[in-house]
């Protein structure tokens, strides 16, 4: 899992965000007071060539200011959002103004772009700032309607009623999207340090799942060698008896010899599972591995009087490693044999579609019960007397390192079935990134 992204990094990307939705709301309220100014000129005055000028000066820097920001892939730091908020604000100002100035009227429209530098700086300021730009966007209202209706007397009461209410609702809503910004930023602090605990906490459960997986895994391989080092040490205590005759003593040594070969195959097969080969995948012929595993499977199975076939649905050809697919399929077809009684099936099937290969053994044994199920891929664990517990776990490693898994699909009585699911390698490089992905992760 990968690590959650730095709070900082998180609040750079956001900040990137809101500065664009801020620009690009400012290119949308100048269009439309442009397009109204322009269809309303009966009541509004032709827009005369200064106010064109400054509207399309603005909305060209707004247009810069946006690519500007789409080119900060990595998001903006605090404090040039600031400055951006700051710059922003005071250049709505001046526009704001000026527009008022060449428009000449009692009531300009454009004073409505003074929301949007009280929302900027509600979004990304202190409370005092907050305030401020609120009360330098209510005192330009009031100042222009004084100097309007000085050089346009009498005054109307009216007039000042309204920039009253509008100024009642540029503070209610300067404040309340100050106090909401706020709360949400403190939430979204909260959250983030919880969500670090979590990741830490999972952390430390997986390191702790990996040391206790590895002490049963170090008690189950010193619980297997225990035994036959036992066996071997009491045979040859017994044969070095000057009490023993030539008989017992050679039966003995053929119980030494026999544990010291079950040693030496525990060793193999869990150097096997321990340290797998990277699959070395080539061109295959599917049906020749199951040609070969299924005869050798019948040699295994001889004077057992079972019926062992194979049947092949889809693509003939793999790009696989054939020599582990056949390693696991062996593991798979052996423990078939011994659960299959007399008399009995093994059926081996391959189906193949679009680069994902499935192979199922299928013997007509007895079930496997409830409470082995869960267990019979952990390593070390069997049923089989004299059995390592670790064909299973090899094959499904072979398995994991094809970019497959192996599975039971099927498990009643008369019908217990092993699947071993994996993807075909289209090259080199793929076939190392299933490996690391999967047996490096296991």
């Amino acid at each position: 899992m990968q690590s959650i992204t730095s709070f900082d990094q998180l609040e750079a990307l956001a900040f990137r965000r809101q500065q664009t939705a801020f620009s690009v709301l400012t290119l949308f309220v100048i269009a439309v007071l442009l397009v109204m100014h322009t269809l309303f000129a009966s009541l509004l005055g032709e827009p005369n060539s200064a106010v064109i000028l400054l509207l399309g000066f603005a909305f060209s820097v707004k247009v810069l200011e946006v690519i500007w920001l789409q080119g900060k892939r990595q998001g903006i730091t605090e404090k040039i959002a600031r400055i951006e908020t700051l710059t922003s604000a005071l250049g709505i100002f001046v526009l704001a103004f000026l527009l008022a100035y060449f428009t000449n009227r009692d009531d300009p429209p454009y004073f409505v772009l003074l929301a949007i530098p009280i929302l900027q700086c509600a979004y990304h300021l202190r409370l005092a700032p907050t305030v401020l730009a609120i009360s330098a966007a209510i005192g330009m209202m009031f100042a222009w309607a004084r100097h309007y209706f000085n050089s346009h007397p009498p005054p109307r009461p009216t007039e000042y009623l309204e920039l009253a209410m509008v100024a009642a609702i540029y503070t209610l809503m300067g404040i309340l999207v100050w106090y909401l910004v706020n709360q949400l930023r403190n939430h979204e602090q909260r959250l983030y340090h919880n969500m670090k605990e979590l990741e830490s906490t999972r952390e430390k459960l997986i390191s702790e799942e990996k040391l206790s997986a590895v002490g049963r895994f170090a008690s189950s391989i010193a619980h297997e060698i225990r035994n036959p080092v036992a066996m071997i040490t009491s045979a040859l205590a017994t044969a070095n008896n000057m009490a023993a005759d030539g008989e017992e003593r050679e039966e003995m040594f053929g119980i030494a010899a026999r544990e010291a070969k079950r040693l030496e195959k525990l060793t193999k097969d869990f150097l096997t599972y321990a340290r797998p080969r990277k699959p070395e995948a080539s061109a295959t012929s599917v049906a020749d591995i199951l040609e070969h595993i299924v005869e050798l499977t019948r040699m295994h199975a001889a004077g057992r009087k079972l019926d062992v076939a194979y049947e092949i649905v889809g693509d003939t050809q793999a790009v696989i490693d054939q020599a582990q697919i056949e390693a696991a399929l062996v593991n798979l077809c052996l423990n078939a044999v011994d659960a299959t009684p007399d008399g009995g099936r093994i059926d081996v099937r391959s189906r193949s579609n679009h680069g994902r290969l499935s192979l199922d053994v299928e013997n007509s044994g007895s079930k496997i019960e409830p409470e082995y199920l869960r267990q019979v891929f952990e390593p070390f664990f069997t049923t089989k007397p004299g059995g390592t517990g670790l064909g299973l776990a090899i094959a499904r490693g072979v398995a994991l390192a094809h970019g497959g898994d192996l599975y039971v699909s099927r498990n009643e009585n008369g019908a217990v079935v092993f699947t071993m699911e994996i993807n075909e390698a289209r090259d080199s490089s793929t076939n190392e990134d299933l490996y690391g992905q999967n047996i490096g992760s296991r």
